[in-house]
């Protein structure tokens, strides 16, 4: 059964049953899919946990996670993903995660992980965070993947393009005293593995793609026949270099790039070259992030505020309708990553109400985020995974009463 005849029956709502008005404001779809995530654990837990990074995908409608792979130890071997396995079994079922392999022994792309004994157990292959520098490696692993019948979702980075850069190599940077990364270094490598991808019949996925470059080599790809899916990331699509501030929670990686950048990447979502929205959700301690541009940690968080932001700007700025954004967040990923939609994931939303976005309620042990403070519109209500409630959210007399008991 496909994910779309798993979704509500067509009568209860509109296109494909993907958004189901349940009364004035108050909106049903099907639980949200998330294919880039950092959960953190085994290794660092202080920045994240199983169970934090759980609570924070309930409460921004998520009901499926993938976990990337750059952890301690790196789920490499069978061995090493035991312990990431552990973890997930003992956060319960708030959410389903699904862990990635790592393509690299311990993801320094000198060796290849040992695939075909992790293929069974995870959704997919990538040494996310880091960029396969040789192209010989990557070719192998393509194979393999192929052969594995797996995708391999690659984080495209040349390092030795970087020249220790942390933002985009573009007018704010060169106005405010800043080290730029240059765009090439991520189109650079999707060309050279777009090449390969078709070469070898490898099922190639391409993480959080930031520059018009990367978009139009995707869209050539697919009409040339490559096997190539893409996603972005809701502060690619929203934000540009103009917003930059000196604050650590604008630095990511890939960086904002500039405003003909996002324009391309918005207009590469509407005509279908970007498959899907995947927050990269990668939170770090306060500390981490309070080091200002040059010395922060790279990684935002983004679960708890990616509906709303992208509802806002793209969806009520007259972008993007409604249906075709919960497509991108909830059908799209399940369908290209071959997970399913459970009996019972949903998510209910109140599209009316407006408020400010506030980091000291995310229920993510990240706070670090470039949308803090923005006004926006839609709140979860309720995420409910395999029947079971995973979040509710509270009502201002539950919160008065706690304050009180306190």
């Amino acid at each position: 059964m496909t994910v779309r005849q798993e979704l509500f029956p067509a009568p209860r709502g509109g296109k494909d049953g993907l958004v189901i008005r349940k009364a004035q404001g108050v909106f049903l779809f099907p639980g949200f899919c998330d294919v880039h995530v950092h959960f953190r654990e085994p290794g660092f837990s202080y920045k994240e946990t199983m169970v934090s990074g759980s609570l924070a995908a309930a409460r921004g409608g998520y009901t499926a996670v993938c976990a990337m792979p750059n952890l301690n130890p790196v789920p490499d071997s069978p061995e090493h993903l035991e312990e990431e396995e552990r973890l997930i079994r003992a956060a319960g079922d708030i959410t389903a995660i699904y862990p990635y392999g790592a393509l690299t022994v311990g993801e320094k792309g000198q060796s290849a992980a040992d695939l075909e004994s992790l293929a069974p157990r995870v959704i997919a292959f990538s040494d996310d965070g880091k960029g396969v520098q040789s192209e010989s490696m990557m070719r192998s692993l393509m194979e393999r993947c192929r052969k594995l019948g797996k995708i391999l979702a690659a984080h495209c980075e040349d390092e030795s393009l970087l020249h220790g850069g942390y933002i985009h190599d573009g007018v704010y940077a060169r106005t405010h005293g800043h080290r730029g990364i240059c765009s090439e270094s991520e189109w650079g490598p999707i060309a050279r593995d777009l090449r390969l991808a078709k070469e070898t019949g490898c099922a190639y996925h391409v993480c959080h793609i930031s520059c018009r470059e990367s978009a139009e080599l995707i869209r050539r790809a697919k009409k040339d026949g490559v096997n190539v899916t893409c996603e972005t990331g809701p502060h690619y699509l929203l934000l540009d270099e103009n917003d930059l501030q000196e604050d650590g929670r604008f630095r990511m990686n890939p960086p904002l790039r500039s405003r003909e950048d996002r324009e391309a990447l918005v207009e590469a979502l509407l005509d279908g070259t970007i498959d899907m929205i995947a927050t990269d959700h990668a939170p770090h301690s306060a500390e981490e992030k309070s080091r200002g541009l040059p010395g922060s940690a790279f990684g935002v968080v983004g679960l708890e505020c990616a509906f709303p932001v992208l509802y806002t700007g793209l969806v009520r700025g007259g972008i993007l309708s409604l249906e075709r954004l919960i497509e991108l967040m909830a059908v799209t990923p399940r369908e290209r990553f071959g997970i399913p939609l459970e009996p019972g994931d949903e998510t209910e939303w109140d599209l009316e109400r407006k408020y400010t976005v506030d980091p000291g309620e995310f229920r993510s042990l990240g706070r670090a985020t470039p949308f803090a403070g923005a006004e926006v519109y839609g709140r979860c209500i309720r995420t409910v995974h395999r029947g079971k409630t995973v979040y509710e959210e509270r009502t201002e007399e539950e919160k008065h009463g706690e304050a009180d008991r306190c």
